[in-house]
């Protein structure tokens, strides 16, 4: 009888020591931030990314550009300015371009792929080694029955909405 009592209070001393343990500690993980010390980095500039591609569509400089400043605002603490900076990045649109995909048997194509590509000049004035010079690629297909003239837009936001995350990753997500 005192052995199962001893046991049963052991059970609620350990039971116990969890609970506290538990509620007393708390582990934290954010993954959409920055791996950045804001101590050390305050600034960042984002230059333009002008179209060297071939092929070229206007309003992907500016829905690319505007998408890279707004991430990093939301997921960062870094000010973004137009001069001197901690953080420096910058580029160009290197492709814009369309490849048949899914070839039928009848030869044709039943999906057409857009792909863009972005290089990425990045530069970190405070550490040298953590420099990044690297090209970027995303795409996404759509059926080749419709023009690209009508799906265009929303295929640019959401691959440019990739290649934001890819960027951030490599360069201040530090992944």
């Amino acid at each position: 009888m005192i052995r199962l009592l001893r046991n049963r209070a052991t059970t609620i001393a350990m039971a116990a020591l969890l609970a506290v343990l538990a509620v007393s500690c708390r582990i934290s993980y954010k993954f959409n931030g920055a791996a950045l010390d804001y101590n050390v980095y305050r600034t960042v500039h984002i230059g333009q990314f002008p179209i060297r591609a071939a092929l070229v569509y206007p309003p992907l400089q500016q829905t690319f550009e505007n998408d890279l400043t707004d991430y990093i605002s939301r997921n960062t603490r870094l000010q973004v300015t137009d001069g001197a900076a901690d953080l420096e990045i910058e580029g160009e649109i290197t492709g814009y371009s369309l490849s048949p995909q899914a070839v039928t048997e009848n030869a044709y194509a039943s999906q057409t792929r857009l792909t863009i590509q972005v290089r990425v000049r990045y530069t970190d004035n405070k550490q040298e080694n953590k420099d990044v010079d690297q090209t970027f690629s995303a795409y996404r297909d759509f059926d080749s029955s419709q023009m690209l003239t009508d799906v265009q837009d929303e295929l640019i936001e959401q691959i440019s909405d990739e290649l934001v995350n890819l960027i951030f990753n490599a360069t201040l997500g530090d992944w």
